[in-house]
């Protein structure tokens, strides 16, 4: 048996699928980024005249996808310390990696979860970063 979890007070999915998934005592979370609810705004993009990316800040979407992934955690009836599996997906390691990795260790220093990262192309959002959690509930 599980449950689905979805909640306004999260950016929306960009697809059909909810925000987390209770199984047992498990909950996964879909991946999260650093969208804001509500206003799909990203914290420190910069745009051209013509709507293309010019620069963002990995320091500010690290601050914003920690901040939605505590919200969905604790929309779903979880928290936090209640982490403990995070694999985390960026644009740019080379460039983001050391300011990423200083902000994750000031957020997980009393839980550390089980981490991964990983460089990849892009994502479905002109987004620098998003994690995929499980936590217990």
């Amino acid at each position: 048996m599980s449950e689905k979890f979805s909640t306004d007070k999260a950016p929306r999915a960009v697809g059909l699928y909810p925000h987390s998934r209770r199984v047992g005592n498990l909950l996964f979370l879909s991946g999260i980024g650093s969208r804001e609810a509500g206003t799909n705004n990203i914290p420190g993009n910069e745009y051209d005249s013509n709507g293309k990316l010019i620069n963002y800040s990995i320091e500010l979407q690290c601050h914003s996808v920690f901040k939605n992934v505590r919200t969905v955690l604790e929309e779903s009836g979880s928290s936090w310390d209640k982490l403990i599996d995070v694999t985390v997906f960026l644009t740019n390691m080379k460039d983001d990696f050391e300011t990423y990795n200083k902000i994750y260790a000031e957020y997980f220093k009393d839980n550390q979860p089980c981490r991964t990262t990983v460089e990849i192309k892009s994502l479905p959002t002109p987004i620098a970063i998003e994690l995929k959690c499980i936590a217990t509930i």
